[in-house]
């Protein structure tokens, strides 16, 4: 493994003594001169024709200045091209509890509320579809008329590799169950949030607590007729994300119309209950499930019939639709594989993309099924796990590529160092030990938009007093990519991380990254910031043989760099050997410690000095680093879904602790083996690994979205119960590395991929506690004790 100065070694986010201290901004802390509140007025029945929205009484009110219904919009949108369904305001009906119905711009926020008092709806009540089988039943009430579907099925996949009938003949055991998964809500800490300047000309700037400004960006000007232009888009601190802000969402679009109409600027801030009416979490989940396995070939096929419950509205569902299904074939070899997925419109709130979403419902029954076979089959689960891995440099049935996996040393070194040989099948009643394993995207391969634009773009600007810039649209959201980003350039070219400033997500100063979602960002922002970075190193490098009189490596004389720096000429783009994966950047000269030192030490210049030579005549110099997803997949239909330039692996052996009277499961210790390439920051590694472990345990064990009547019953984090750090469970992280090439610095994700084994680790040690075998979530008390009555019964 090489060795850096900074890479690899653990260091705290930038910004984090700013949030530790309370000094850090967040959308709602941004003080924009004298705003209008914004408040929205929302529906509450679940399906309806709207008849009518009286504002008169609200719009004569004082110090109210804008009233909105839906009439004042008349495009929808959604954060993929081909589901734009969501109206900023329901215009004809209302689909959900909870939907926008009309919004005031007022004074104060008690004008605002009493103004919204006086607004009366007119509605015509009709069937609501409040679950997948009524959505499936009631095929004469569309929830989306105007789409001329016979039924409320949003997206359907059917796919299919290998032979699935052979598959299964050649099992030597088979097993099958049906799943059923709650959904669930990311429970971020702070509410969504928007704030909105319009200035004289009536251009919007607009602060908004999202994960993809640009994809705002594009929604804004679109739904408000403007030239993207004439919007910025700036994403301050957030405070969590975890998918739930990765779409554009209604309250951004009210908020900047309220400011054109008004002229004023605009402020909102939804509450607790808002939120979990916007929702966006993980999708409800019907599942039935078989698997073949053969103890000398492992599993031989999987077949899957899949319904998830996608709410009102897509949001990202087409892409959870086929997630759920190619989402299997990792990280064991697989000989052949069948799904089908119907996301199914329901009036209810919409779920969207959720940490590791599509891929973590699916991964919880597969790796119970194999734990059911390996145990009819009379072998150890980790041992059969460890024999079937796949390969480095192999393809998935579905033509992905698996570049690296270090996930069978990593699970090897979780058993040795959970005890799982001494432990397994040999702990007393109540106590037992399971494993499971997965695998996630390090982003998309195709992005959303096929216009050409980069997945990510990053431009580093050198000033003359040597300090450098990093400009990148992609948003930090609390996982510390902007830490990373700085790290890619510290590192290439030998200065200390303090002389690094970001500035991210702000749509007028940054070039274009897709967002934070997918695991991408690190893989591909990384990549196009380290990009930017050995360019700008060859500029330097050339400054540097300037001040050394050294000839200019590539070139004939030395003074063709003095002509080079002295024309004001912007950084070329460099050849592909510029941007390979060595280290030592094929140019012999060492950046390090802030010096720039000639091969075999024939000379060494400060690198103040070098950037002060690199700017003459123009003051700064700028380089653009980018990164696009080399081709690679199937060329059947869908066969994008799922692609990625890289996987993560990640192994989870967890013990846990089952009160047979009261059915109250406690997850004691969890050992986790996650591969993610060249770890560039172990300290935000370790954190992402903690966050999926609570986000896991909270949707094993006690997480669910209760609707009545398509009305969130739990919509506050009193009754919306999630893990404490008491329930929290002795974490054991096992280092794992494998060399990703194609990663910045060998790196690949960390974010997404831990989540989704955790939670079958947990099932399948409950099983070895207490002989039970749990299909649905959360493992709820009264789940335990009925399942342990019905063994006694048996």
């Amino acid at each position: 493994m090489a060795e850096y100065a900074l890479i690899g070694k653990p260091r705290p986010q930038l910004g984090a003594r700013d949030k530790v201290t309370g000094k850090a901004l967040f959308t709602d802390d941004i003080a924009v001169p004298n705003p209008l509140t914004v408040m929205i007025l929302r529906a509450t029945v679940a399906s309806a024709k709207l008849l009518g929205v009286d504002t008169k009484r609200a719009r004569a009110m004082a110090g109210v200045r804008a009233v909105i219904t839906g009439v004042d919009f008349d495009r929808k949108f959604g954060v993929l091209p081909i589901s734009k369904d969501e109206p900023p305001l329901a215009r004809d009906r209302v689909r959900y509890v909870g939907e926008p119905v009309a919004a005031v711009a007022a004074e104060t926020r008690d004008i605002a509320q009493a103004a919204l008092r006086t607004i009366r709806v007119r509605y015509a009540h009709t069937t609501p579809c409040l679950d997948i089988r009524a959505a499936l039943r009631n095929t004469d009430a569309p929830i989306h008329p105007e789409l001329q579907r016979p039924d409320n099925i949003h997206k359907a996949v059917r796919q299919s590799f290998g032979d699935v009938a052979a598959g299964f003949e050649q099992a030597q055991v088979t097993v099958g169950k049906h799943f059923r998964f709650a959904s669930v809500s990311h429970a971020f800490t702070e509410p969504h949030a928007t704030r909105v300047v319009i200035d004289a000309n009536g251009n919007l700037s607009v602060y908004s607590a999202t994960q993809v400004p640009h994809y705002l960006h594009r929604a804004l000007a679109e739904v408000l007729h403007l030239p993207m232009r004439r919007i910025r888009v700036i994403k301050p601190c957030l405070g969590g994300g975890f998918g739930g802000k990765s779409d554009p969402f209604p309250h951004e679009m009210i908020a900047a119309k309220l400011a054109l109409i008004s002229g004023r600027n605009t402020r909102v801030v939804l509450d607790r209950e808002e939120v979990f009416y916007s929702h966006h979490g993980r999708h409800a989940t019907d599942m039935s499930m078989r698997l073949g396995y053969h103890p000398q070939h492992g599993i031989t096929a999987v077949s899957a019939r899949i319904r998830i419950m996608g709410g009102a509205y897509g949001s990202f569902g087409i892409v959870t639709s086929y997630y759920n299904g190619v989402l299997l074939q990792g990280p064991y070899r697989l000989g052949a594989l069948e799904f089908s997925c119907d996301r199914v419109y329901t009036n209810s709130p919409m779920c969207g993309a959720m940490r590791g979403h599509g891929g973590v419902n699916p991964r919880f029954a597969v790796e119970v099924l194999l734990d059911m076979a390996c145990e009819q089959a009379g072998q150890d689960p980790c041992e059969a796990r460890l024999a079937m891995v796949h390969a480095e440099n192999s393809l998935t049935p579905n033509q992905f590529r698996i570049t690296s996996c270090g996930l069978k040393q990593g699970l090897i070194d979780a058993m040795e160092r959970s005890g799982w040989r001494d432990k397994f099948r040999k702990l007393p009643y109540a106590k037992g030990i399971g494993v499971a394993c997965g695998f996630f995207i390090s982003g998309s391969a195709l992005p959303i938009h096929r216009d050409g634009t980069p997945a990510s773009s990053v431009r580093l600007s050198l000033a003359t007093d040597g300090s450098l810039t990093v400009y990148s649209g992609a948003a930090d959201i609390g996982q510390g990519s902007d830490t990373i980003l700085a790290l890619m350039v510290a590192e290439v070219l030998g200065v200390a991380l303090e002389q690094v400033s970001v500035v991210s997500s702000d749509t007028r100063l940054c070039p274009v990254d897709l967002g934070s979602y997918s695991s991408r960002v690190t893989f591909m922002a990384g990549n196009a910031a380290r990009n930017a970075a050995i360019r700008m190193r060859r500029c330097l490098l050339e400054a540097a043989c300037t001040e050394l009189d050294l000839p200019v490596p590539g070139r004939t004389a030395p003074n063709k760099a003095e002509d080079f720096f002295r024309q004001g000429r912007r950084a070329p783009d460099f050849d592909a050997d510029f941007l390979g994966a060595n280290p030592d950047y094929a140019d012999g000269f060492e950046f390090c410690n802030g010096e720039i030192i000639a091969p075999g030490k024939a000379g060494r210049v400060e690198f103040a000095s070098a950037a002060r030579r690199a700017c003459q005549g123009t003051g700064t110099l700028e380089t653009l680093g980018t990164y696009q997803a080399p081709s690679m997949g199937g060329n059947f239909k869908g066969a994008g879904a799922g692609l990625s330039p890289s996987y993560s692996f990640t192994a989870f052996i967890t013990e846990v602790r089952v009160d047979p009277d009261t059915g109250f499961i406690q997850v004691t210790k969890t050992t986790c083996a996650h591969d993610a390439g060249m770890v560039l920051n172990p300290l935000a590694v370790a954190g992402q690994i903690h966050g999926s472990i609570h986000m896991g345990l909270g949707q094993a064990l006690m997480e669910e979205i209760d609707l009545d009547h398509g009305a969130v019953q739990n919509a506050g984090l009193l009754g919306y119960a999630i893990p404490s750090a008491f329930e929290m469970p002795d974490i054991d992280i096992v280092p794992v590395h494998s060399d990703e090439s194609e990663g910045p610095f060998g790196a690949k994700e960390a974010g997404e991929g831990v989540l989704a084994p955790f939670m079958p680790s947990v099932a399948n040690a409950v099983h070895d506690a207490v002989g039970i075998r749990l299909t649905e979530l959360p493992m709820r008390p009264d789940r335990v004790l009925a399942a342990l009555q019905r063994v006694r019964r048996a």
